[in-house]
């Protein structure tokens, strides 16, 4: 079993930066091959995928509506996977959920967009932003 938890949500105002994390422990990163990503919820909204990279972070894939101002990274010494947040909107208000997706070895490259397919998920960390 994995548990993420996340940090670095709070409030800020439109056009400032965040950097959540998503700590990993039980199965590490750096034991355990795993492929992240980040989703968030806005009230009264479905989830919807934000980013992913693959255990090997030599993958990476961003939403349309988030790319060229978010970025996603890992650190799997640290057990840690970040979300760089630049140029925040106010639609950017959700709580953000990182997952982690068990993969084989061989498998090094694999992301996902689907929530689905992620076999463990963290409480979420609120992100707020201010007009």
């Amino acid at each position: 079993q994995a548990q993420l938890i996340e940090s670095g949500g709070g409030l800020v105002q439109a056009g400032g930066s965040l950097r959540l994390s998503c700590a990993a422990s039980g199965r590490t990163l750096s034991r355990y091959p795993m492929a992240m990503g980040w989703f968030r919820q806005a009230p009264g909204a479905e989830r919807e995928f934000v980013a992913t990279i693959s255990w090997n972070g030599g993958t990476l894939y961003h939403a349309a509506s988030v790319k060229g101002r978010f970025t996603i990274s890992r650190d799997n010494a640290k057990n840690t996977v970040y979300l760089q947040m630049n140029t925040l909107k106010p639609e950017d208000t959700a709580v953000y959920y990182c997952a982690a997706k068990s993969v084989g070895t061989t498998y090094g490259n694999y992301i996902s967009t689907r929530g689905p397919d992620y076999d463990y998920w963290g409480q979420g960390t609120q992100v707020t932003v201010s007009s």
